[in-house]
């Protein structure tokens, strides 16, 4: 008897800590385990928050620097509606080419713009226009070089040079050209438009 009694009091020792263990884990569970799945939830909503920080950083970086190149793109939209404008402006057109053609002092000009009709992806509208200039070598080539550097947009699609009416070494140079509109109905606000007819010749004689 004395023997069984022995050995259930130093069971006892083992039984409490058993029981504390289980106290601990019990504890842990239902206060510790809460408070490190809030403390994971805070951290995920603060990562999120300095991502969102970033990302506005970047924002207002960028909406900064539009901000300073504001003026920059202002200048270049001025720029392009030089050389694509919203409408025909006819008049203005045939003066340039006739501004060109006397610095170039091209002995005669004659300027035959086209009815505008609309691109085939009706994104804009193009004027074809009709060029011919005669002159000595040095005017002609300085009246193309000229036409090239003109503030509106102009494609030569063809170019024809030749002896002068006068022959040589008068030349005539025959050009096809394209200028360019964003009006894409090439009807009203246009210059001509569909009913001013086909075409609208205009002549130049040097020092006109």
């Amino acid at each position: 008897m004395n023997s069984i009694g022995a050995r259930l009091a130093q069971r006892k020792p083992l039984v409490a800590g058993g029981s504390f263990a289980l106290l601990a884990v019990i504890v842990l569970v239902a206060l510790v385990m809460p408070k490190m799945s809030a403390a994971k939830a805070q951290q995920k909503l603060l990562d999120s928050a300095q991502q969102q920080g970033q990302q506005l950083s970047v924002q207002v970086a960028q909406l900064e620097q539009a901000k300073r190149d504001a003026a920059t793109t202002r200048r270049q939209l001025a720029g392009l509606d030089s050389q694509i404008p919203t409408t025909v402006r006819l008049p203005q057109l045939i003066r340039q080419i006739r501004k060109v053609a006397d610095k170039a002092a091209v002995d005669f000009v004659q300027i035959s713009p086209g009815v505008p009709a609309p691109s085939t992806t009706a994104a804009y509208s193009t004027i074809p226009t009709q060029i011919s200039a005669t002159g000595s070598y040095f005017a002609v080539t300085e009246f193309l070089y000229r036409l090239e550097t003109l503030p509106r947009a102009v494609k030569v699609t063809t170019l024809t040079l030749g002896p002068g009416p006068d022959g040589l070494p008068q030349l005539q140079l025959q050009l096809s050209t394209e200028m360019y509109t964003t009006d894409t109905s090439a009807g009203p606000g246009s210059q001509p438009g569909p009913t001013a007819g086909t075409s609208s010749t205009t002549t130049n004689t040097g020092g006109a």
